[in-house]
């Protein structure tokens, strides 16, 4: 006879499974391992009587008990080698699992085997959901954010997005993935607030379903029939898909002014560029001629003049606290 013909006895320890479900996953969608080990379970508990899955268990013909047990009554329950399986819930999984771990430590019992199941997994980007509820509820009870306009919040873009390219340039991944946030809190503030238009709202998702559909048309080397060998070709497709769209009348047309000087200097010699115009840098007297025919000159080589000019600024500002460290 072999070991696992051997019957269990009244001392067999048997088996604790903690069934975790995602609840940004729709509740009975089960993986296959949790569905078996549901099925085949000696016992299912499930402390919460409201627990979202308890419809699908009935529907399959699964009997989970409302019961609470503490840490030694479940592992009397799976005296004689049973598995008992139990979906936590809130807070009483702390408690459970907090006296399970006092319980194997005092070495009074024998303790069964203690597994963790996942029986639904997040998807990438799950957490969004999360954020997009965070963002609604906060937007209904906080005094501050509830009275915040699109016209009120642009400046705070602005300062987010300047953030993060600092946190780019520091090479600080931290504080990257902390900006990263408050850019996309921004996004999720200002469709937030859209949706409340009387005229024309939208909302996240009609932002996120035109950013698919635009990424989708503009990469047709990859959701199409076209092919790209070169992240120039890529470029090339990018610039004809987005000037077909676009349909503007003049090159100049959706270059915000209101950008940095250097930036914005840049963006027309690359309009101009692309366009295939020839036109002359205006000749004038003053720095700011200067500067403009090096911003044109810059991103003719594939430079970007803002960014140069930064980490230029940025070696100027290290020189300068060296200097003052030297002469304290």
């Amino acid at each position: 006879m072999t070991a696992s013909d051997t019957p269990d006895t009244p001392d067999t320890p048997g088996r604790i499974v903690l069934l975790t479900t995602s609840h940004r996953v729709a509740p009975g969608l089960l993986s296959w391992p949790a569905w078996q080990l549901l099925r085949d379970a000696d016992r299912v508990l499930c402390p919460d009587e409201g627990h979202p899955q308890l419809p699908y268990l009935r529907e399959a013909g699964i009997t989970a008990e409302h019961l609470s047990p503490d840490a030694e009554q479940l592992v009397g329950e799976c005296a004689g080698g049973r598995t008992v399986v139990v979906l936590p819930t809130g807070e009483g999984d702390r408690r459970l699992t907090d006296g399970l771990a006092r319980l194997a430590g005092s070495g009074r019992v024998q303790m069964p085997d203690l597994e963790l199941l996942p029986g639904s997994y997040d998807l990438p980007g799950a957490r969004l959901l999360d954020l997009v509820q965070v963002m609604d509820r906060v937007r209904r009870e906080c005094p501050w954010t509830s009275q915040q306009t699109h016209q009120g919040l642009a400046k705070y873009l602005i300062e987010e997005a300047y953030e993060l390219v600092e946190a780019i340039e520091d090479g600080d991944r931290d504080e990257l993935r902390e900006e990263l946030g408050d850019v996309l809190l921004q996004v999720v503030f200002h469709a937030r607030i859209a949706q409340e238009d009387e005229d024309e709202p939208f909302s996240v998702d009609d932002v996120a379903g035109g950013l698919v559909e635009k990424l989708i048309r503009r990469h047709p080397h990859i959701f199409g029939d076209e092919t790209a060998e070169t992240a120039e070709d890529v470029h090339a497709h990018w610039d004809r898909t987005k000037a077909a769209e676009k349909q503007r009348a003049s090159v100049t047309e959706g270059v915000p002014v209101g950008q940095p000087a250097l930036a914005l200097a840049a963006k027309l010699a690359s309009r101009v560029r692309g366009g295939g115009l020839v036109v002359p840098l205006p000749e004038g007297e003053g720095v700011g001629y200067r500067l403009l025919a090096m911003a044109a000159e810059a991103e003719a080589e594939g430079t970007d003049p803002e960014a140069a000019l930064r980490a230029a600024a940025r070696a100027y500002r290290d020189a300068i606290l060296a200097a003052e460290g030297a002469r304290g």
